[in-house]
């Protein structure tokens, strides 16, 4: 699984670097993707309401409530470090704009001809905000969903909502579709870590407990409480204006 797991980040970060790459140097994969753009653009209201949804304004305050939410749940059950996850996810929606907006300077990639004439469109910041404020939302909430079919509803509704993100943006013009395949991979890269860190820190504080050394919240030698969802869920699975420079 860990083999397979690096295998499929190695091969995000080559795609990423090889898109990244053509639109830097206006390789043939940018006139693919210029001419794909012209064939799906067509401006409407749905579109535009669509990209909207990967706005911060909107997206960040779900991602910040859900934070809340499971931070609140994680105390109140007792559950060891249970300020990681939302740590986590809130330290990953601020690198964001960290990552994002230096690309985009790099790059200064021209938008589409339905928008106005300036640079710096390349990679989407709004895909990228909506996949890691709804992804980190998902993943922060999949633990203390009951039922495998309510954690495959959650799974589904944010796929869709971030592809919908994407359909808007590139339908209503505010960019290229490498734009959005870009923010794609580095978001995928990102969530990956929300799943990774929580659950190696998650698993060393338990064997430390049953070791008999004091974990965050538990008295020496105490372990895990077994009844706890959060605490179950990280030793199994872990969850994971519009401005050419923000958009």
């Amino acid at each position: 699984m860990a083999v397979f797991l690096g295998l499929f980040l190695l091969l995000l970060v080559l795609l990423f670097a090889v898109i990244t790459w053509q639109v830097v140097a206006g390789g043939p994969l940018t006139g693919v993707d210029e001419r794909l753009s012209q064939a799906l653009v067509h401006p409407d209201r749905f579109s535009s309401g669509l990209s909207d949804l990967g706005n911060v304004e909107v997206a960040l305050p779900v991602l910040l409530l859900v934070a809340g939410y499971v931070a609140w749940r994680g105390r109140a059950a007792g559950t060891d470090l249970w300020w990681l996850r939302p740590a986590v996810a809130a330290a990953l929606m601020a690198l964001v704009p960290a990552i994002v907006v230096p690309l985009k300077e790099w790059t200064a990639r021209p938008g589409t001809p339905v928008v106005p004439p300036g640079t710096g469109y390349y990679p989407s910041g709004h895909t990228a905000t909506a996949a890691i404020a709804y992804g980190s939302a998902t993943l922060l909430l999949l633990p203390w969903l009951r039922t495998p079919a309510a954690r495959r509803v959650l799974a589904g509704g944010c796929a869709v909502l971030v592809l919908g993100v994407s359909y808007g943006l590139v339908r209503r013009g505010w960019h290229w579709p490498l734009d959005v395949v870009a923010s794609w991979c580095l978001s995928t890269v990102l969530l990956t870590t929300l799943f990774l860190v929580p659950r190696a820190v998650l698993g060393r504080s338990t064997r430390r407990s049953f070791s008999g050394t004091p974990g965050s919240r538990s008295g020496p030698g105490s372990p895990a409480t077994p009844s706890d969802p959060a605490g179950r869920a990280g030793s199994r699975e872990s969850p994971t204006n519009r401005s050419p420079s923000s958009s």
